[in-house]
């Protein structure tokens, strides 16, 4: 039998489901995706806090759910198992970023990383400074942090709705930029906003994470392995620990395995060998179901690809839709119902709220601006191939859309109540602001050839 035979006589008949989940697979990879799901999800959260149905909005939060384990009980509202389990994953996810950066990404050599590290020095110590300078040591004082992070998706989001309009090179630095400033946000985390400390669950958390460490550095690739000592041993052991439960997610994805057992031209050999075998016994007069020899080829062909791919790139790429579709939307749907009452004005005007959208609408593009002029004047850093100062400083103002990461480290910096509630209203009216002024910014003064030329030559073309 020919191979166009073979071919005719193994085809597959396309799923009646496969029309209806396209459209869908090409939103959640779509650049523009996670933006536009926290957007709607914040809408909703906001309708549904401000509707006749309010009481069953918090009442849906407050529910609580318990893990049980023979005799042991671990109970939590649902708002604290979203904040506390989901967003672990989440910032999993940013640490496998942030090491595939470090390794071979933006953040890789000094010269690729001076920019936007120096940029996301700027944006998180400016907006912060800013926020201190309004509430002083008063009751506002705690949420210093809530200014400092960027949200990547929202950030991007806008920014692929731009299109040609930007050049690729601005994408890239405002990812690293991004993950720049969420690995300070991290470490503030870790070190600022945790709870009164339990040594012997930090020891427990540190002996597994010894342990994940360990078996990167004996070779195991299994991800259930990573699996098990990384959620069953270390996230809970912060989770009792006191330091909060999302440190866990960062440090287990950096003992992650970055490295391949095969190179690429041992997979083609091996792949091409495999592949003519496949071809050989394939055939009409047994199915697929019943050759038991394809079944084994194929087996081994999909063996040899999980070796060729890095177990940081498979789980990055397994992640990253499920955090896009349903993490950081449902965080957005639990955390951003603000009740618009009366004193809605007030809360807009408390220090809280103003030391917010000082931060991140002022503080973060003038930190940013400040930090990568002063860099490339003392001679450390230039700007991106086809990048000009005004675009840059566009990037700095859409650096201000705070949103996840600053709701997150508002619940953190604010029990429950007025200063927590003014911290939204200032969270969602900066990234409001930060998210229309960017983008229209860009938009009028993304071409300007001669700018863009005297950019790159003196660093003073706007």
């Amino acid at each position: 039998m020919g191979l166009s035979q073979r071919r005719n006589s193994d085809q597959r008949e396309v799923p009646l489901i496969r029309p209806v989940l396209k459209p869908f697979e090409t939103f959640v990879h779509a650049e523009s995706s996670g933006g536009i799901l926290l957007l709607g999800a914040t809408l909703v959260a906001m309708v549904w806090a401000n509707s006749p149905w309010a009481d069953s909005y918090a009442r849906l939060w407050s529910t609580p759910v318990s893990l049980v384990v023979g005799s042991h009980a671990l109970t939590e509202t649902l708002l604290e198992w979203i904040n506390d389990g989901l967003m672990a994953m989440f910032f999993f996810v940013i640490g496998l970023e942030i090491k595939r950066e470090v390794l071979v990404g933006e953040l890789a050599s000094w010269r690729r990383a001076a920019l936007p590290l120096a940029a996301a020095l700027g944006g998180t110590v400016v907006p912060a400074s800013l926020y201190l300078l309004v509430n002083g040591a008063g009751p506002g004082a705690p949420g210093w942090g809530i200014p400092m992070a960027t949200d990547i998706a929202f950030a991007l989001g806008v920014l692929a709705l731009l299109g040609p309009r930007v050049p690729l090179s601005l994408k890239v630095f405002l990812t690293a930029l991004a993950i720049g400033d969420d690995l300070m946000a991290v470490l503030v985390i870790a070190l600022f906003y945790t709870s009164t400390i339990s040594w012997l669950n930090v020891g427990i958390g540190a002996l597994f994470l010894l342990l994940l460490v360990a078996a990167n550095f004996v070779g195991i690739r299994h991800l259930l392995v990573y699996s098990v000592l990384g959620i069953g041993g270390l996230w809970l052991a912060f989770l009792l620990s006191g330091v909060h439960a999302t440190i866990a997610g960062v440090l287990a994805a950096m003992t992650i395995p970055a490295r391949t057992r095969l190179s690429g031209s041992e997979f083609v050999a091996r792949g091409q060998a495999l592949l003519k075998r496949f071809e050989e016994v394939t055939s009409a007069e047994r199915p697929p179901l019943a050759n038991t020899e394809r079944h084994h080829v194929t087996q081994r062909l999909e063996m040899e690809v999980k070796d060729v791919e890095t177990p940081l790139q498979r789980l990055e790429h397994a992640l990253h839709p499920w955090v896009t579709v349903v993490v950081m939307p449902l965080f957005a749907l639990a955390n951003a119902g603000i009740t618009l009452d009366a004193n809605g004005w007030a809360h807009l005007t408390h220090p809280v709220a103003l030391g917010i959208m000082v931060g991140l609408f002022i503080g973060k593009p003038v930190g940013i601006l400040l930090a990568s002029w002063g860099a490339s004047q003392a001679g450390l850093v230039s700007l991106p191939e086809g990048v000009t100062w005004r675009q840059l400083a566009g990037t700095g103002v859409l650096a201000g859309i705070g949103f996840t990461m600053s709701l997150f480290i508002a619940g953190l910096a604010f029990p429950p109540g007025p200063l927590q509630l003014s911290a939204k209203v200032g969270i969602l009216c900066a990234s409001t602001s930060a998210g229309i002024v960017g983008w229209a910014w860009l938009r009028s003064g993304s071409g300007g050839a001669a700018v863009g030329k005297a950019a790159r030559q003196g660093g003073k073309g706007w």
